[in-house]
C-alpha cells in the first residue's frame, strides 16, 4: 500500500483511500501471504484473508485487510471499526504484557 494514500494511522490499522473503498489495514497481519479474497461476515465487505498458526499447529483464517465501498460506508464508519480494532489490541497486549 502506498503511504501516499493515508487517511488515518492508528498504533494498529492504516486506513487507505482506494479510490471507490476505503481499505482498512491490520498492522498486526500486514505481513501476512494473502490465500484468497472473501467475504468477511462481520462487516459484510470483501476482506483479504490468510492463515495465523497457533501453538498447536492449527491455522486460523484471519482478515488482513478490509475493502469498504464508499457508496455504502463513510470514513467516519470504517474510522469507527480502525478505533475497536485498535482497541481490541490495546486490551489484548494490557492482558498479555502488563508492566
Amino acid at each position: 500500500m502506498s503511504d501516499s494514500r493515508v487517511v488515518k494511522s492508528g498504533q494498529f490499522f492504516m486506513v487507505y483511500d482506494g479510490g471507490d473503498a476505503f481499505i482498512l489495514e491490520d498492522k498486526t497481519k500486514r505481513n501476512l501471504t494473502v490465500l484468497e479474497v472473501s467475504m468477511d461476515e462481520r462487516y459484510g465487505v470483501e476482506a483479504d484473508k490468510g492463515i495465523i498458526y497457533d501453538a498447536d499447529g492449527r491455522g486460523h483464517r484471519v482478515s488482513i485487510r478490509w475493502y469498504f465501498p464508499k457508496e455504502r460506508f463513510r470514513l467516519e464508519d470504517v474510522l469507527a471499526v480502525a478505533n475497536a480494532l485498535d482497541e481490541f489490541y490495546r486490551r489484548l497486549r494490557e492482558e498479555t504484557c502488563p508492566d
